[in-house]
């Protein structure tokens, strides 16, 4: 059954949900899957195998840290190449992140500076994961609390000569970018303006944050995956549409899972907002 279209919205692909998109397809795009959650053998791999046969999948990885300054781990890269020659995903991505190294790993995605430097390593990175699984990937741009000083890069210009020197596309999370921009108090449709819009941004993610208030007083938003698509962030979604173009995005929920019918309406949102952008164009292209 690969009638299904990346023309419609997808969502992320949770084990609560897995028996009754089995049981009873389901009107979306295709599904997310986690990377590591589906490494080795098992159960688990028999899973995610019987939903590739369903639906397009696509897989998002958060562990291979490749913004460690060490090396790749190789065992890592083999059990993605693995799993990708398996189920032959439409996207592979990865996060413009580091969270490992030598044999230390932490539970997060951490930030990376901005530097010539860590572009170099990056790109070595990104060039060697590619050539090792023998596709293409994405990078997800990072959601920020925190900015570096002294940078030689925005982030928008990292990720554009990322591209450029890699060929690796863009998976651009637009509730990342809102996140951060009331984190570090730039616009954030001036971030949007600012990434190529030349073919490479190949995905979009939809979220919902969270917001806690500190003791001083200051708001933090935080990137957990938890909650529906807030309005700005769909403003934002239309805006992207606008600049790049019909992109197949996807609804990320991670935490405070809800029942399979709350993520198909939320996918239903941003397939009617996808919609009215096609429209807009086609009738101002008449």
């Amino acid at each position: 059954m690969r009638d299904l279209s990346l023309a419609l919205t997808g969502i992320g692909l949770k084990p609560l949900h897995v028996r009754e998109l089995l049981d009873s397809p389901q009107p979306i795009g295709f599904v997310e899957a986690h990377s590591e959650n589906y490494f080795g053998g098992g159960a688990n791999k028999k899973t995610i195998c019987e939903i590739s046969e369903l639906y397009p999948v696509t897989l998002h990885g958060v562990g291979l840290s490749l913004g460690r300054a060490d090396g790749l781990d190789q065992q890592h890269i083999r059990q993605i190449k693995s799993l990708s020659d398996s189920i032959n995903p439409v996207f592979v991505s990865e996060h413009l992140t580091w969270s490992a190294y030598s044999h230390s790993h932490v539970p997060d995605l951490l930030p990376i500076p901005f530097t010539n430097e860590a572009l170099a390593i990056f790109s070595d990175h990104v060039n060697e994961f590619q050539d090792k699984i023998g596709r293409q990937i994405l990078i997800e741009n990072p959601s920020n609390y925190l900015a570096f000083a002294n940078l030689d890069y925005s982030e928008p210009q990292f990720l554009n000569e990322l591209a450029e020197r890699t060929g690796c596309g863009l998976l651009l999370d637009i509730n990342n970018i809102a996140v951060s921009a009331q984190n570090l108090g730039y616009d954030a449709k001036s971030y949007i303006q600012d990434i190529a819009a030349d073919g490479r941004v190949k995905q979009f993610h939809l979220a919902g944050y969270q917001i806690n208030t500190l003791e001083n007083g200051d708001k933090i938003y935080l990137d957990t995956h938890s909650k529906p698509v807030y309005p700005e962030v769909w403003d934002l979604y239309h805006y992207a549409l606008c600049r790049f173009g019909d992109i197949p995005t996807l609804i990320e929920w991670d935490a405070d899972i809800p029942e399979l019918g709350i993520l198909l309406s939320e996918a239903a949102k941003a397939n009617q907002i996808r919609n009215l952008v096609k429209r807009n164009s086609h009738d101002r292209a008449a």
